[in-house]
């Protein structure tokens, strides 16, 4: 694996473990569960302004693997669009550049 793909693929793991922590750590804090999560992303401007900066991020990301997957026909790439609206873009981000930059098997 090339130091790029390493890269890639620790950026990926750390976007779906360091966010994740703190979503849970609030949940058990709260005792809210998910409803009390997604409550808190539009308590005040600042928040909501996150949330739609990061939801508008996903769906670009979401339209370029798409578009990226068709045009390639390397189907393994679609696997970031679960990962960027499950976990979020800092998982499916780097994940994709991961998957996007393994050597093609032609």
């Amino acid at each position: 694996m090339t130091p790029l793909r390493f890269a890639y693929l620790a950026l990926a793991l750390w976007g779906a473990v360091h966010p994740m922590y703190w979503f849970l750590t609030y949940m058990r804090e709260t005792g809210t569960g998910l409803g009390g999560l997604i409550d808190a992303w539009y308590v005040n401007a600042s928040t909501t302004g996150l949330t739609w900066d990061l939801t508008i991020a996903a769906i670009a990301l979401t339209v370029w693997v798409l578009a990226e997957s068709a045009s390639r026909r390397d189907w393994l790439g679609l696997l970031a669009i679960p990962a960027t609206f499950g976990i979020g873009v800092s998982c499916g981000l780097p994940l994709y550049l991961f998957l996007r930059s393994r050597p093609s098997v032609a």
